[in-house]
C-alpha cells in the first residue's frame, strides 16, 4: 500500500525510497514486531478467558507436559494478524506471488484455526478429521500451485530446478501441480509436526523463512541471477517484503512462547507457516533447496513415518517416541537444551540451503 507514495517523488525525494524492497521489508519487519509488542499480552488474555482449560494435553505424551496444562492454544492468530498488517502496508499489491503466499498461508491458518477450536471447545486431542484436512490442503496448494506456474516465465513453466547443477530443468509437465501440492501440504504438516515444545518451530520457521527470503530476492532481480547464475522467476523479490513481516511476527509471538511459554501456536500458526514456505520455495523455483533450509522440519516428518511403518510392521518401535524431539525428551534431555540445539542445526541448514546459490 505504502509503494503508491512513489507516485509523489518524481524528483527522488523521500517517498522515492518505498521504490525499494529493502527499505519495505524494514518496515514490515518493525511493523509486525511493534504489533506482536503491542497486541500480544491482550490477544493472550482473550484466549484464556475463552480457551478456560486451555490447549488439552496428549495423556501418552512426556509427563513434563502436564505442567503445561491451562495454557491457551491459537497463538498463531497474533503472528497471522501481525503479517497481515504489515504485509499489505508494505508490500506490492499488484504483485501475484504476494497473493499467492498470502492466500495459502491464510487458507492453511483457517484449518488450524478450525483444528484448534474443536480441540479446545471439546477438549480433546482429536480435531478435525486428519482425511478432511489433507483433503482441504490439497485443494489450496493445487489452487496455489497452477497459480504460480501461470506467472512463471514461460520457460521455467512447469520444470523442476535443481540446485548446484544451475542449468538443469527436469520438465515435468501436468505433474507439476500434483509435486507443488506435496511440496506445500508436506512443509504444512512437517512444521504443524514440530510444534511440540516451547519455541520449538517459531525459531526454525523463521530461520528458514528468512533463507528463503533471501532467495526470493535474489531470484526476482536479473542482475544477481547473471551473477549467481540461477534461474530468474521475475516478481518473486516482492516475497521479501512478506517474509520480513513474518519473522518480525514470529519474534513478537516468540517473547510470549519462550518457556515457560505464555501461549501455544497451535495448528493456527503451524500449518499456516509451513504453507507460507511451501508456497515461497514453488513461486522462486526452489521447491528442491526447501527440504535443505527446513531439513530439520523434513527430519521430525520422517521420524513420524518411520516409528509408524515400522511399529505397523514388526510391532515394535524405532524411537522412545515421536516426532523426534519427544524422543530426546525421553532420554531426559532439558527442553530448552532439546529447542536450542534445535535453532542451531536449523541455521546449519539455512546456511547450507544458501550456499547452493553460489555453488556450481
Amino acid at each position: 500500500m505504502l509503494y503508491w507514495l512513489t507516485l509523489l517523488s518524481d524528483d527522488g525525494g523521500f517517498f522515492n525510497l518505498f521504490r525499494y524492497i529493502t527499505f519495505r521489508a524494514g518496515g514490515a519487519f518493525f511493523t509486525a514486531l511493534i504489533f506482536g509488542f503491542v497486541f500480544g499480552k491482550p490477544l493472550i488474555n482473550v484466549l484464556r478467558r475463552r480457551q478456560g482449560k486451555g490447549q488439552p494435553i496428549r495423556d501418552d505424551g512426556p509427563e513434563g507436559h502436564f505442567v503445561k496444562a491451562g495454557t491457551p492454544t491459537m497463538g498463531g492468530l497474533l503472528i497471522l494478524t501481525a503479517l497481515l498488517t504489515s504485509t499489505l502496508l508494505w508490500a506490492r499489491l499488484d504483485n501475484p506471488y504476494v497473493w499467492m503466499v498470502l492466500f495459502v498461508t491464510f487458507s492453511f491458518g483457517a484449518i488450524g484455526f478450525a483444528d484448534d477450536f474443536a480441540k479446545v471447545s471439546k477438549q480433546t486431542t482429536a480435531g478435525v478429521p486428519g482425511k478432511v484436512r489433507l483433503l482441504l490442503g490439497f485443494l489450496i496448494a493445487g489452487l496455489a500451485a497452477t497459480w504460480a506456474s501461470a506467472f512463471h516465465p514461460e520457460e521455467l513453466q512447469n520444470q523442476l530446478a535443481f540446485p548446484v547443477f544451475k542449468e538443469a530443468l527436469l520438465y515435468l509437465g501436468y505433474l507439476f501441480v500434483p509435486f507443488a501440492i506435496v511440496v506445500i501440504v508436506g512443509a504444512a504438516n512437517a512444521v504443524n509436526l514440530t510444534d511440540g515444545l516451547d519455541g520449538l518451530a517459531i525459531m526454525p520457521v523463521m530461520i528458514a523463512s528468512g533463507a528463503l527470503g533471501v532467495i526470493a530476492y535474489a531470484v526476482g532481480r536479473v542482475d544477481f541471477t547473471e551473477y549467481l547464475d540461477v534461474h530468474y522467476v521475475p516478481g518473486t523479490g516482492e516475497i521479501l517484503v512478506f517474509v520480513a513481516g513474518l519473522i518480525g511476527g514470529g519474534l513478537g509471538f516468540l517473547w510470549y512462547n519462550a518457556p515457560p511459554a505464555a501461549v501455544f501456536m497451535g495448528d493456527t500458526g503451524s500449518l499456516a507457516l509451513g504453507g507460507a514456505l511451501g508456497a515461497i520455495a514453488v513461486a522462486t523455483k526452489h521447491e528442491i533447496v526447501l527440504a535443505i533450509v527446513g531439513g530439520l522440519f523434513v527430519v521430525e516428518a520422517l521420524s513420524v513415518i518411520i516409528q509408524v511403518l515400522y511399529f505397523k510392521s514388526t510391532g515394535k518401535r524405532v524411537f522412545l517416541m515421536a516426532p523426534i524431539h519427544h524422543h530426546y525428551e525421553k532420554k531426559g534431555w532439558a527442553e530448552p537444551q532439546i529447542v536450542i540445539r534445535f535453532w542451531i542445526v536449523s541455521l546449519i541448514l539455512a546456511m547450507i540451503g544458501l550456499a547452493t546459490l553460489k555453488i556450481r
